[in-house]
């Protein structure tokens, strides 16, 4: 048994049966966009959420775009975001004509609360925070901050959904929150995104630009006399979210909660397993609030092997696991963050490893990886 190979992937998605039906049935209408199960997608998020609104759109990269666009961030504005998150924060910045500055992080792998405040000019106009693999940012703190300095405050919640800080959801604290439902998050829609907000302004605005900017909804206009009486009084985007992905986040919501206690299951039992082996350091271990889209390990000097090393060889043995992510100032798009200015991030760069992690992920999966990352 102990010379047996098995084949782990980092993640493989749930669809459930019931899953399947609501598809199959969104399909039999006649209205395949902008239609019933949209709005009640968009209902049933808010009142989860405990938000005013909520707006569905095609990704999060589509909700941070037009939500910086939606709090008039445009050319010659700079915005502050996580060194170490996904590029699509930073692009969704230089989409709007603003310029992308980085923070450094700290020991949670979220932007550092100092480095915000130091990286604050006279062109700030907005904070990008970004709960890391599903650990949320110091919310109460950064509050106090984007206040001090009037400054318009975006929560990406890409990994987030479902985490609190006190008691009260992520994505409900700045301007807007941006969610995704990409197919490996902790509910899909295979690809899509939500935006939430207590603003109405905001709410109109972005619900116009997702649809390229025309004023009025589809039902509005084909409740009118004549569909085609509207106006155009900004560029949009092509960027709604559809009946069948809208039919799929109603049924994956429905058993959010269940999901993540899953999640929180399968990571408790890594933790258990892994955090007495010498250089392996389990990011956020004791952090109650993880709701773990993300199982990250460290591997320090004292494991004698580099990451690159571990990656290689756990892939040898079957099992796939990658890094989260390539941080901002490494890509020549945004080239004029200096590597120097991210210590942590670097750091965390050089030692962080995302191992195979999914609600369907069997004991005897995990065993397997758990043994073979002792064995090395």
């Amino acid at each position: 048994m102990k010379n047996e190979t098995m084949d782990v992937p980092l993640f493989n998605p749930e669809i459930s049966k019931a899953d399947k039906k609501v598809i199959l049935d969104s399909l039999q209408s006649s209205i395949l966009s902008g239609g019933p199960n949209l709005k009640k997608f968009e209902a049933l998020f808010a009142k989860h959420m405990g938000t005013k609104f909520a707006i569905g759109v095609s990704s999060a990269t589509a909700a941070l775009h037009l939500s910086l666009l939606s709090q008039g961030i445009g050319k010659g504005d700079e915005v502050i975001i996580p060194d170490f998150t996904f590029v699509a924060t930073a692009n969704a910045v230089a989409l709007t004509g603003a310029k992308a500055i980085c923070a450094d992080i700290d020991s949670t792998l979220n932007i550092s609360i100092k480095d915000i405040e130091r990286k604050i000019t006279k062109k700030t106009k907005a904070v990008i925070v970004v709960h890391f693999s599903g650990v949320p940012c110091k919310m109460n703190e950064i509050k106090k901050i984007v206040k001090k300095y009037n400054l318009k405050l975006i929560e990406d919640c890409a990994h987030a959904i479902g985490a609190k800080v006190d008691k009260k959801f992520v994505g409900t604290f700045g301007d807007t929150g941006c969610f995704s439902f990409f197919a490996t998050k902790n509910m899909t829609t295979i690809e899509g995104g939500m935006i939430t907000t207590n603003s109405r302004v905001t709410a109109n605005k972005v619900s116009s630009l997702r649809a390229h900017g025309i004023t009025k909804s589809v039902s509005q206009r084909y409740g009118s006399k004549h569909p085609w009486d509207y106006d155009v009084d900004e560029p949009g985007y092509n960027f709604k979210l559809d009946e069948m992905r809208s039919s799929l986040g109603i049924s994956q919501l429905s058993r959010l909660d269940k999901i993540i206690k899953k999640r929180q299951r399968i990571a408790k039992y890594y933790n258990q397993k892994l955090k007495n082996v010498k250089g392996i350091e389990i990011s956020n271990l004791n952090n109650k609030n993880h709701v773990y889209h993300l199982y990250i390990i460290k591997i320090t000097d004292d494991f004698e092997m580099s990451r690159n090393t571990v990656h290689k060889q756990l892939k040898n043995e079957g099992i796939q696991t990658t890094v989260h992510y390539r941080p901002i100032h490494e890509f020549s798009l945004f080239k004029e963050n200096k590597p120097e200015e991210f210590p942590n991030t670097n750091k965390a760069f050089a030692e962080c490893l995302s191992i195979p992690f999914f609600v369907t992920i069997t004991k005897k999966q995990q065993d397997y990886v758990i043994r073979k990352i002792k064995e090395l």
